[in-house]
């Protein structure tokens, strides 16, 4: 049987000394229930609702820091991008290149991601049903590289609130590429602070199940010491003291299908 994928880490770079608490954290984790970890972290959300959000330490520093993550905890790295000159620098460190869901239509950006040879997540853009995701996959393809991973991460239902439309999972399997799931942005409220996004963590166990149910390959989750006093996303990440015993629980319904 495979291992259970797990791509886990902080929304945005905050500092150094909090990622590598995290990455510490998830490597433990990750090594005492053998799954295979991706850690991710942003180095700038160019997303985020309001101007005054904080967005990162920028490309250069989030990068050096990552790099001594990947160095000092032997671990793979995810991270995304949301320029197309953007992905010939990250490919230097970075196994995963995230395509940010607002951005997956984008042509040059996962032409310029896909001729790096890396990995390419590509997320499902809240505005888009399952199956207009052939056509973003197919354009990486095109590019020479068929490395993709599809990330469903909830879709746009009224305002400020997403759903999860499990069925969309099993559609975009049919493409023949690993799926993942988001549980922790798929709970996102956005906008909800009017602000700043909310969310609902209570929700992101019983979708991963869920997710792993209907067939997904992997999952990602969005990780703090203190979510309530994170500089992005807070509301719907998982307390990293939390987040093993929830891993154990989710991972015996992959086991039961695996």
């Amino acid at each position: 049987m495979s291992k259970f994928k797990l791509i886990a880490g902080p929304c945005v770079i905050e500092s150094e000394e909090n990622v590598q608490l995290i990455a510490e954290g998830v490597k433990g984790i990750a090594d005492r229930l053998d799954l295979e970890l991706y850690f991710k972290a942003s180095f700038d959300k160019a997303n985020r609702t309001s101007v005054n959000s904080y967005r990162g330490p920028g490309i250069e520093e989030g990068i050096r820091i990552l790099e001594k993550v990947r160095r000092e905890y032997g671990l793979k790295i995810a991270t995304d991008i949301h320029e197309p000159w953007q992905a010939e620098v990250v490919a230097e460190t970075c196994d995963i290149i995230q395509i940010p869901a607002f951005l997956c239509r984008q042509t040059d950006l996962l032409t310029a991601a896909a001729i790096t040879g890396k990995t390419i997540n590509i997320k499902k853009g809240q505005f888009l049903a399952p199956w207009d995701m052939k056509n973003v996959v197919e354009k990486v393809v095109s590019a020479g590289n068929s490395d993709v991973m599809i990330c469903e991460r909830g879709t746009s239902f009224g305002y400020n609130t997403l759903i999860v439309d499990m069925s969309g999972i099993y559609e975009m399997k049919k493409y023949g590429y690993p799926i993942v799931f988001d549980a922790t942005h798929s709970v996102q409220k956005p906008g909800g602070r009017g602000n700043a996004t909310g969310g609902n963590r209570e929700y992101v166990e019983p979708l991963a199940k869920a997710a792993i149910a209907a067939g997904a390959d992997a999952l990602f989750f969005e990780v703090h010491p203190d979510p309530d006093k994170a500089l992005s996303d807070g509301p719907n990440m998982v307390p990293l003291d939390n987040f093993e015993e929830m891993l154990k629980r989710i991972i015996k319904v992959y086991d039961a299908l695996h």
